[in-house]
């Protein structure tokens, strides 16, 4: 029976009573079983209640501890702060500083390295959990969920796609980002199943075997690579495909092995997932339970989700005000219903780019820094085989315009940095306003593969 759980002491104290020997959580050699993982959720948040902190910023590395801590600090009354380790340490400073992070989690050398930039704390943070929208600068939005909203989104993606406790489902994905978190982790401990945790990148291409999975949660560009390299394993039953654009030939090499394959849509502010495919057409997706989705007369996707809609973005509520009115959240995606009344995503009305791993590049920032670095304003970035590539109208040598950009290429990370520059003759298509008609020179000069 597929369970519906108020938080993460209700799951981990349920299956601890009803599953107490069955293993949870896998990490390379060590195995904890439901009842140890929750014994260890209490005794370390017990631990952190007498520590005198208020919000913990957890450096996620993926490992079992970092599972325990996540857990242990929501038990404890503390706001949480989920921050990518591999982030740069510029981009992390400003993030702790934002977020008035007192106490941090991780990397003994990063956390030392970090430790200048905390703050003073809060003093209502108790129960909030942040992730960050996957954003390039800070810029990057902090979206305020709850473990509530969490583990209602769990059983909203689970509704329609459910794990039974005889699954193993294997965690590849950061579970700094909100699609990790809950398809990655969530999904398989809300449904009594076991989760093995991934060992890092080095692991992308024996994890499988080492595992044995039966059910996967990946983002396109580690499906690509794992699809490459062959790296699928034989008892993998189900394929759960999230968090950006997935080509079809992906899909269909999937398929072609038998394994079942379902794409997802959600957002960071729904708490992840509000439609999902589940037979048939992959792109073609059911509205999961707890969720209503409209289609505005522009072709936006309006989402109310009240189980597992954010509490807002943090220290930002007039952006909030922006895109959360009356309980409904605008998108900023494109899509319309089948005859069928299953969701299809189409396009993006927002300014930026999202590529294969769910990373998003705000243009208007993004663009804003290449023009001060050449001087020149008539370009463009558009999306080609997955990476920014810039569009330059105007005679230029290209070789001179790398060298230029050169030094603001080499503060971002390594897939988000230009892949090619196309120098073009004719002006970039505008609106009569003047803004770039981003799909029609997307059509013209690029592609996605």
């Amino acid at each position: 029976m597929l369970m519906r759980f108020d938080g993460f002491e209700e799951l981990l104290r349920y299956w601890a009573e009803a599953s107490p020997k069955k293993p949870a959580l896998l990490d390379s050699g060590t195995a904890l079983s439901y009842s140890e993982l929750c014994d260890s959720v209490m005794r370390r948040a017990e631990e952190l209640r007498n520590g005198g902190k208020s919000c913990t910023g957890i450096l996620c590395n993926g490992s079992l501890p970092c599972v325990v801590e996540i857990f242990a600090a929501n038990l404890a009354g503390l706001q949480i702060v989920l921050l990518d380790e591999n982030s740069p340490v510029s981009l992390l400073r400003g993030l702790i500083a934002y977020t008035d992070i007192d106490t941090l989690w991780g990397d003994p050398d990063l956390c030392e390295e970090l430790v200048g930039c905390l703050t003073g704390g809060v003093k209502e943070g108790a129960g909030k959990i942040l992730f960050f929208t996957s954003g390039t600068t800070e810029r990057s939005k902090a979206v305020v969920l709850t473990d509530h909203s969490l583990c209602q989104s769990a059983w909203n993606g689970s509704a329609k796609l459910p794990l039974s406790e005889d699954d193993r489902l294997l965690c590849m994905l950061p579970l700094g980002h909100v699609f990790g978190f809950v398809c990655g982790l969530l999904w398989g401990l809300s449904c009594g199943a076991t989760v093995a945790l991934g060992r890092g990148p080095r692991h992308y291409l024996d994890d499988c075997a080492y595992y044995q999975p039966t059910a996967l949660s990946v983002v396109p560009r580690m499906l690509g690579f794992l699809l490459q390299q062959d790296a699928l394993n034989d008892e993998l039953r189900l394929l759960l495909v999230g968090a950006g654009d997935c080509p079809p030939q992906l899909l269909q090499a999937v398929g072609s092995k038998g394994i079942r394959v379902s794409f997802g849509y959600g957002l960071t502010e729904t708490s992840s997932g509000v439609a999902i495919s589940v037979g048939g057409d992959p792109y073609a997706m059911e509205v999961c339970p707890d969720d209503i989705i409209t289609i505005a007369e522009d072709g936006e996707i309006l989402i109310a989700a009240p189980t597992c809609m954010m509490q807002g973005y943090y220290k930002w509520p007039q952006y909030t005000e922006e895109v959360l009115r009356h309980g409904i959240l605008s998108t900023g995606d494109l899509g319309h219903f089948d005859a069928d009344g299953r969701l299809h995503v189409t396009g993006r009305k927002k300014d930026m780019l999202v590529l294969g791993d769910g990373t998003k590049i705000f243009l208007p920032e993004y663009e804003a820094g290449v023009m001060k670095a050449l001087g020149y304003t008539e370009l463009a970035v558009i999306l080609q085989d997955d990476r920014p590539v810039l569009v330059y109208s105007g005679q230029a040598d290209r070789n001179e315009l790398l060298e230029k950009l050169r030094p603001l290429m080499r503060h971002l990370p390594r897939g988000q940095q230009l892949r090619d520059i196309l120098i073009v003759e004719d002006a970039l298509p505008r609106t009569a306003s003047g803004k770039i008609k981003r799909w029609e020179l997307q059509q013209k000069v690029g592609h996605k593969t």
